[in-house]
């Protein structure tokens, strides 16, 4: 993240973002596959590392296998076809405005319920009790069957993050054509140099 400043001098928040150049991997059709989707590859990586299935798939593109591939599903046919080069330069051809980012959060391991639920906690007086940070009472003793025990769904401690999250409808303040880079309003998920699927937003323009 980073900030730059517009016109009236106030600053702005922004994600800096490398979308692209992706290459078309694939093209899903209704007639061949069900429903109509587009296959994008981004990164390269090395041929030593791949498995051979992923380095022929790659090869029917003429590209090398990518590190990061996914699949996008469309509602009528688009006009790409395997091989196309897909670059930032489309955001400014169709005027976006918004776009949603789709992300994995950042993985903050085993946490307590103060952190993962924010719960207060218990007074923190001398005296009164030792165990400021703990979660309380889960649950009495006994069956389930009979109205007692842990129910599912207690908020407890457990592992935090690493889980798919989307940040919808951020705006989309500068494109760079040239670098291939996009500077999104706030924060998006996932940590540094994590890949993300950067889209149009589908509630604005």
């Amino acid at each position: 993240m980073t900030r730059i400043f517009a016109e009236d001098g106030v600053a702005v928040p922004v994600t800096v973002v490398q979308a692209g150049p992706c290459h078309v991997m694939q093209v899903k059709t209704q007639a061949s596959d069900g429903y109509e989707a587009v296959q994008l590859g981004y990164m390269d990586t090395k041929p030593s590392r791949c498995l051979r299935p992923a380095i022929g798939h790659a090869r029917k593109a003429n590209t090398v296998p990518k590190r990061f591939v996914r699949e996008i599903r469309f509602e009528e046919a688009v006009s790409k076809a395997v091989g196309d080069v897909v670059t930032v330069k489309m955001f400014e051809e169709q005027s976006v405005k918004f776009v949603d980012v789709i992300g994995t959060t950042i993985g903050k391991g085993y946490q307590g319920v103060m952190k993962r639920h924010n719960f207060s906690g218990f007074e923190a007086s001398h005296g009164v009790e030792r165990k400021h940070r703990a979660g309380g009472s889960i649950g009495g003793s006994g069956d389930l069957g009979e109205g007692r025990g842990v129910k599912k769904g207690k908020r407890m401690s457990g592992r935090m993050g690493h889980v798919r999250r989307t940040a919808r409808n951020q705006q989309l303040v500068a494109i760079d054509k040239d670098r291939h880079l996009l500077l999104i309003k706030g924060a998006v998920p996932g940590p540094k140099g994590g890949c993300v699927v950067v889209s149009q937003s589908r509630t604005k323009g």
